[in-house]
């Protein structure tokens, strides 16, 4: 018999990490201010007097506008000008943020809302960003363009404004990481493996690998988490090669369970967290406990080498040599 699913969640007391974890302390304000001086920097190093970023991932970055993320990957429609100088504007916005007050109706970017008119709109949206760089008294005559149209990037040029890719910049920007942000991604992960334990919880024979990420997923939207980049989770012979995503199969007594979090989780922060279980009631296998062993003992070496002042490429040469067998279908 189904449970009343009213009952179901009005007693579900675990999937709520506030209620029995304390969040890191985070200055918001401070978080923001952070972010926005990270941008403004990069911005003033290459010499550019307005940035526009689409990418819902920079939108958050640089704004903490999260509406409709996965659709705005696909679909361009809200963007933001950040100019050298004064505060950022927010187009076609679907709700308001904390971070900024200047809210303005936009152009079509994407065929979804411009159509055969894309042409059209981008120099409507090009004559915009020299208005909004007169507006703020622009010298640089530059503005750096995250993944937009060519049909823009022409029409700034018939203006005589410079482009720039914007996407180095943005990326720039968000590799160093303040002390806001790493609570942040303390969060994020502290949400990600409550739904990790959750998932081991409920492993038994019969169960399908889709019903054991769904807990994933849930335990990170119950604490105001975004997305998953995929859902990779896989069992038994669906484990390797790597990158399948869950399906229907149901899982059996003696399988592995191997899965990837990919989680954009609370404050849009990433947590990237890979397990591998065993499900019972049978015992793990020789195969798999040699299995096992091989990849403690690679992590244990490769967390070794961790320091600062070690470069990726030191890294890299330094980890530790995987036997040639395991190279057949190997994840890069």
């Amino acid at each position: 018999m189904l449970h009343n699913p009213d009952q179901m969640v009005l007693n579900n007391t675990w999937s709520e990490l506030r209620q029995c974890r304390e969040m890191p302390e985070i200055d918001f304000d401070r978080l923001f201010a952070y972010r926005e001086g990270r941008l403004r920097a990069q911005m003033q190093a290459q010499g550019v007097g307005l940035l526009m970023l689409v990418n819902p991932i920079s939108l958050r970055y640089a704004a903490e506008y999260q509406t409709y993320g996965l659709f705005q990957a696909h679909i361009r429609t809200t963007y933001l000008f950040m100019p050298a100088e004064g505060p950022a504007s927010l187009f076609s916005a679907y709700s308001q943020t904390s971070s900024v007050r200047d809210f303005r109706p936009g152009r079509p970017i994407h065929h979804f809302d411009g159509g055969d008119g894309l042409a059209d709109f981008a120099a409507l949206l090009a004559q915009d960003i020299r208005d909004f760089l007169s507006e703020h008294d622009d010298t640089t005559g530059r503005v750096e363009l995250e993944y937009v149209n060519p049909s823009l990037t022409q029409a700034l040029e018939r203006l005589n404004i410079e482009v720039v890719d914007g996407v180095p910049l943005s990326e720039s920007a968000q590799v160093i990481k303040s002390e806001d942000e790493v609570g942040c991604i303390r969060w994020a992960c502290a949400v990600a493996q409550l739904g990790i334990a959750k998932l081991e919880e409920a492993l038994r024979p019969g169960v399908t690998e889709a019903q054991l990420w769904a807990l994933l997923n849930y335990t990170s939207l119950a604490n105001d988490g975004d997305w998953h980049d995929g859902r990779i989770l896989a069992s038994g012979e669906r484990i390797n090669p790597w990158l399948q995503e869950a399906s229907q199969r149901v899982v059996h007594d003696g399988d592995l369970v191997g899965f990837d979090t990919d989680m954009v989780g609370p404050m849009g922060y990433f947590a990237d967290i890979s397990r591998t279980l065993h499900c019972g009631p049978s015992k793990p296998t020789r195969a798999q406990k040699a299995l096992y062993r091989e990849a403690v003992a690679e992590v244990e070496h490769n967390m070794a080498l961790i320091r600062p002042g070690v470069t990726l490429n030191q890294f890299r040469e330094r980890a530790r040599a995987m036997d040639e067998r395991f190279h057949a279908q190997a994840y890069n």
